[in-house]
């Protein structure tokens, strides 16, 4: 290894995670605010600030009234789960699986939830033929694989006059991409992802048809209290208006609130979009440039513009564990390993917490670690 010559330029915020991911480049302890701290999430002080969450990540993601956002336990996990369990039953069901968390939702609805779903599959690096969905049926779907670096293009798939449910698990999706709320019924994302939120909390959106789907439908198994979106036979609209189901860590959400107003100084979604956009050119130069490297998502068009995942030539799990550490060891980057059920190979954010002066700078430290495995 010593024959090797090491960079002499480190990326000066070496967090690659896809998951918690990069804080804001702004981003500090000391900056937060705190006076809802050891306070109650119900008092005046604690509601206002949820409510000034929601009230930003509606003006950021540019979302219309139609749509209601809650902020609920479990991250963006607890939050798919909830919609399930609260929502399906009333019609068949298709899910669509092309990385480890679609396959999650595969087996909540086939083995927890008993619906004897339709499964629509891909192999990772792959999207599924989206022209096979029966939209008389609710359908579930991951907006951006983030285990696998594949997403749907666009929402034109989605039929406007469905009779069933889109379910858009969009985790690392929102804030990153223009998402067709006409099209989304049900979104479910968490802060840890393109804000570079804390974990923990997940977030729910809701379109007109699922409040009607919540408001006629009455699910056949018991709900746990954390999932229960109904009050007296209406909706529980103070969750959607930051009264959340249970106690909420307000330093998470005071660090939510910072990520947004982060996002607002650079313009808003586009902003963020142009971030990513960026992260994404620049680490698809260093591939292009290398033989050795190959996107596992062969198509741009489905191409994940966010948690990017990489193949590596003769690589197996040894080698890609090795190869990560050196990078870890070196303070040069941290956490890229693929995701532990893909195929062997690399993953690197490029969402808008990263910067793409880090993302240029990664690509000679790759080559480094490849070439003192090699």
């Amino acid at each position: 290894m010593s024959e090797v010559t090491t960079p002499e330029v480190r990326p000066q915020r070496p967090y690659f995670s896809s998951g918690p991911c990069a804080k804001p480049p702004v981003w500090s302890p000391d900056k937060l605010a705190t006076e809802s701290l050891g306070r109650s999430h119900r008092a005046k002080i604690g509601k206002t600030r949820l409510a000034y969450c929601i009230d930003l990540m509606r003006e950021m993601l540019q979302l219309p009234d139609t749509h209601r956002i809650g902020i609920v336990p479990g991250s963006d996990t607890g939050a798919f789960e909830m919609a399930m369990w609260t929502m399906l039953g009333a019609r068949p069901v298709t899910a669509l699986a092309w990385e480890s968390f679609g396959e999650g939702w595969v087996t909540d609805a086939a083995k927890q939830l008993k619906l004897d779903p339709t499964i629509i599959r891909a192999d990772y690096g792959q999207l599924p033929d989206l022209g096979q969905v029966d939209w008389s049926n609710d359908v579930l779907f991951t907006w951006n694989g983030t285990t696998s670096g594949v997403r749907v293009p666009n929402g034109d798939w989605i039929a406007a006059d469905r009779e069933g449910l889109s379910f858009a698990d969009a985790t690392s999706a929102v804030f990153a991409y223009d998402l067709p709320w006409d099209k989304i019924d049900v979104a479910t994302f968490s802060w840890q992802k393109v804000l570079g939120g804390e974990g923990g909390h997940g977030v729910l959106i809701l379109g007109p048809r699922a409040v009607e789907r919540l408001e006629s439908h009455t699910p056949a198994w018991p709900l746990p209290k954390v999932f229960r979106l109904m009050s007296k036979g209406a909706l529980a609209e103070g969750v959607f208006k930051g009264e959340t189901i249970n106690t909420p860590s307000m330093l998470a959400v005071e660090d939510a609130i910072f990520a947004l107003e982060w996002a607002r100084s650079l313009g808003g979604l586009d902003g963020l979009k142009a971030r990513s956009d960026a992260n994404a050119a620049a680490l698809d130069k260093i591939v292009a440039e290398r033989d050795w490297l190959s996107h596992l998502a062969a198509d741009p068009a489905s191409r994940s513009k966010t948690s990017v995942c990489l193949s590596v030539a003769g690589a197996n799990a040894d080698f890609i564990k090795s190869f990560a550490g050196l990078l870890e060891k070196q303070g040069a980057a941290y956490d890229i390993a693929g995701y532990r059920d893909a195929p062997p190979g690399l993953r690197i954010w490029c969402g808008a917490t990263v910067d793409t002066a880090d993302i240029e700078a990664l690509g000679p430290w790759l080559d480094w670690a490849y070439a003192s495995l090699k």
